[in-house]
């Protein structure tokens, strides 16, 4: 099978992926085997690449919001039949028995395990995962609008739940890439108005067109007070803004899984007045269950920028360089 391989990590400038052809890949106990019809683009996937998360291992295939067919199951597999049209996340196992797993808070296990960092991942034509963390994905929509569900949506959708909005309450969304694309819509579908901060005029072009009541790019501009606020941009000296932006009883969540330092805080200017500041930590399958639930019945559709397999470090780097108008996807099969 033919793969995009990451054997050092190193700037999306210098096309760090290498296009290998791997064996195909033999699915263990509790795994099934995946031929992969897409992947989707995560900032995640560029922070592994690039080292701004240690590797957990190397070589390898990264990629973990994955639309595949079943066409092998391992030893012990029930759930799942060849054929049917599965999606994997970041999410790829926990431990099932440790306190956070049998307390509904498996996304704080300390033993998981992640898709495309440390089992292979989708920028490839196959992969195995595990049986139990793969969801059940309708047939009768593109797999490339379903991939970027998988984890800007999840990851989106857990931030949403983390910023505490009321009902017809206030919703701030700083940075409009792949993830607060697919908040914007659900947000609104719950009856928030939403105000988006970006830097680049495209991404603000894009929010209202998706919706936004306001974009822009200073927050001096903002209409109101926020009840609440997701920080997707990977950019600590935001956090000090934001917080001024939060109205009394507000909550900020930072939906990234890596963040540059953040400046001192002021506890009377940022956090008095209950004001919450919050990470956001991987997802539960519940999560990703409800996400597509919700999603599906809101009629999201993810705004998509198609690339090839081959074209993997391509993609990275537009996604670094902001070029990327919602998701950018790889189409695999």
């Amino acid at each position: 099978m033919q793969a995009q391989v990451l054997l050092q990590q190193a700037p999306a400038e210098a096309a760090p992926l290498v296009e290998q052809t791997l064996p195909q890949p033999t699915p263990g106990p509790g795994q099934v085997r995946l031929q992969v019809l897409c992947c989707a683009v995560c900032r995640t996937d560029l922070h592994v690449v690039e080292g701004d998360l240690s590797p957990k291992r190397l070589p390898l295939v990264p990629g973990h919001q994955v639309v595949g067919v079943v066409e092998a199951l391992g030893p012990g597999c029930r759930r799942l039949r060849p054929g049917q049209r599965v999606g994997a996340a970041w999410l790829a196992r926990t431990c099932g028995r440790c306190r956070y797993c049998t307390s509904g808070r498996e996304n704080l296990c300390p033993h998981s395990l992640y898709t495309g960092y440390d089992l292979d991942g989708g920028y490839a034509e196959q992969m195995v995962a595990y049986e139990e963390f793969l969801y059940p994905l309708p047939e009768d929509h593109p797999p490339e609008w379903i991939a970027p569900l998988l984890c800007a949506g999840i990851i989106g959708y857990r931030s949403l739940e983390r910023a505490r909005v009321p009902a017809r309450g206030r919703l701030l969304l700083v940075g409009f890439g792949s993830s607060a694309h697919l908040v914007l819509p659900l947000a609104k579908a719950r009856g928030l108005q939403v105000a988006v901060l970006s830097r680049t005029p495209e991404h603000q072009h894009l929010a209202r067109q998706l919706g936004a009541d306001w974009a822009g790019a200073d927050p001096a501009g903002l209409p109101w007070l926020a009840d609440g606020a997701i920080l997707f941009a990977p950019a600590g000296h935001l956090v000090p803004p934001v917080l001024e932006h939060l109205a009394p009883g507000g909550t900020l969540a930072v939906a990234g899984i890596h963040l540059s330092p953040i400046p001192e805080l002021d506890y009377q200017r940022h956090l008095y007045w209950e004001r919450d500041l919050r990470s956001v930590t991987s997802n539960t399958r519940a999560d990703g269950r409800h996400l597509l639930q919700e999603a599906l019945a809101a009629g999201v559709r993810p705004q998509v920028q198609l690339f090839s397999l081959a074209q993997a470090n391509q993609a990275l780097l537009a996604l670094k360089r902001g070029q990327i108008q919602g998701t950018a996807v790889l189409k695999v099969a």
